[in-house]
């Protein structure tokens, strides 16, 4: 009876440490990027899975480190509730934690595959680990509209090298290599500890290591992103005019926020440039207000293009409005709109309030202030800019979905990712320039980044960050378009690749266990 009682305990002790490793694991994202204890971390959730008695066991092991790793990671979430007067601030930890309740049924659910398929074959286990991340990840992006920040293999860009093999193997594969380099690590480790690996594993393990730290000291070693500069190639301004989330929908500010819009748009120059103003820029409906147009029209020179963030407005039959875009104009010197783009991957609760009938009914509303929900787009769109190429438009958190940011049929020369990341915190906005450089290395093609707080950026089809302009900074950068590469092997087969590649690792590490047995 004394055994039984302290049974219960003892059983949760696994799930507090999975937790635990869970919450640090998530240190390895941006701003930290102290990826190292990433690997630590999964290489614990790897043993905890592997030593659990039974399924339910490894499920729920998973599930724990999976609620740590988001919670941690997804802190700047509750940083937009203290812009919502109409909600209690602290109401944003607990969607926090809400969300991260619902976000550790994928890491649970690559747990269980792992544990029930890969868990008798000590060098099968890593990889069939490996492939149900894979896939858990992708579903993660799709399933309910998906929610893709953060993936895990975001975690080993810092170490510059690995990274490149998105383009082979797509975000999500790199997740799951990431799994593999810290299941490897745990067997061999487990080897040497009982003294039981051979001299090929020892030499293996040193090697492993070797790579290890050449991968701490590159960031360091490194010369800073250089790439040689066209100067035949169109000139851009991207603007980041500092304009804080407090201010942006108030009216008192309105004049102030264009005054600083157009002091860093600058005068117009010899060379034709294209200056590209952030997500929802400007409050004027630019469609239906000839004045706002020409307004804008006038800070730009003759051979000069905008390209600016605002509303679009959705009228019914009746011509009564009923809904609203979140949309991108390309204007000209003429303040003729040649161009829009309407953002397609809407942010549930932040531009639209789903079950809106029951949820407003007990005092909830969207984070966006407004009465209108946003309708989506048709996703993505390639427009031609006369004088500057064909130019993608991704808003905001569009750009994390991998395998989703451009139109293959039409290929951009460049993509722009206009965003507001001034309610985002202090680490939702390197978050978000992270993924936007995985786009950028999996596409093949520059990336463009313009937000009212920064972090705005210039990023090169390597995933290079050649600019940026600091958080909550006022300033501009102005460069000469980086080139575009060939469309990579991910350009072309997109998730396929990924989903392959999980294939590819649980057939073998199920096939490695079959052999050993």
């Amino acid at each position: 009876m004394e055994i039984a009682s302290y049974s219960g305990p003892v059983n949760r002790i696994p799930k507090s440490v999975a937790l635990g490793a869970g919450l640090v694991s998530a240190l390895g994202f941006a701003p930290l990027d102290w990826w190292p204890l990433t690997l630590v971390c999964l290489a614990l959730l790897l043993h905890l899975v592997s030593e659990a008695p039974n399924l339910r066991s490894a499920l729920a092991r998973g599930y724990w480190f999976g609620v740590g790793h988001f919670v941690v990671g997804l802190n700047w979430i509750a940083g937009a509730f203290q812009y919502q007067d109409a909600m209690p601030k602290w109401l944003g930890w607990i969607a926090v934690v809400l969300l991260s309740l619902y976000l550790a049924v994928y890491p649970a659910m690559a747990s269980g595959l792992a544990w029930r398929w890969g868990r008798k074959s000590p060098a099968g286990f890593p990889l069939v680990f490996a492939a149900g991340w894979i896939v858990a990840e992708y579903l993660r992006a799709t399933m309910f509209t998906g929610f893709a920040w953060n993936p895990l293999g975001v975690a080993l860009l810092p170490t510059l090298v690995l990274p490149v093999l998105a383009v082979w193997i797509g975000t999500y594969g790199l997740s799951g290599l990431a799994i593999w380099m810290a299941g490897d690590a745990l067997q061999l480790s487990k080897k040497i500890r009982t003294n039981t690996a051979t001299i090929n594993e020892r030499i293996y393990a040193f090697a492993l290591a070797f790579i290890f730290a050449c991968f701490l000291v590159a960031p360091w070693i490194r010369p800073n992103d250089q790439v040689a500069i066209n100067e035949r190639a169109p000139l851009i301004r991207v603007v980041q005019p500092n304009i804080g989330q407090q201010d942006k929908h108030e009216e008192a500010f309105d004049k102030v926020n264009f005054e600083k819009l157009a002091g860093l748009t600058g005068a117009p120059g010899r060379e034709p440039r294209l200056i590209l103003w952030p997500e929802a820029a400007v409050p004027d409906f630019l469609e239906e207000e000839e004045w706002a147009r020409e307004r804008l029209a006038a800070l730009i020179g003759p051979q000069d293009m905008l390209v600016t963030g605002g509303v679009a407005l959705v009228e019914d039959r009746d011509g009564y409005v009923v809904g609203a875009r979140n949309s991108s104009f390309v204007l000209t010197p003429g303040s003729e709109i040649i161009a829009r783009y309407d953002k397609s991957h809407l942010v549930p609760y932040g531009e639209y309030l789903p079950m809106r009938p029951l949820l407003s009914a007990i005092g909830l509303s969207r984070l966006v202030p407004g009465d209108l929900d946003f309708w989506p787009g048709p996703g993505p769109q390639s427009s031609g800019v006369p004088g500057f190429g064909r130019m993608g438009v991704q808003i905001c958190y569009e750009i994390i979905f991998s395998g989703h940011v451009i139109d293959r049929n039409n290929r951009p020369d460049f993509l722009f990712n206009p965003s507001n990341d001034a309610w985002f915190g202090s680490w939702g906005p390197p978050q978000h320039l992270a993924q936007a450089r995985l786009r950028a290395i999996e596409e093949g093609i520059p990336v463009v980044r313009s937000t009212p707080t920064g972090i705005s950026a210039v990023i090169d089809a390597d995933g290079n960050l050649l600019h940026r302009l600091p958080y909550r900074k006022a300033g501009y950068i102005e460069t000469h378009l980086p080139p575009t590469h060939p469309p990579t092997l991910f350009a072309r087969f997109g998730n396929i690749l990924s989903l392959g590649c999980a294939f590819f690792l649980g057939a073998l590490g199920i096939a490695l266990g079959r052999f050993k047995r």
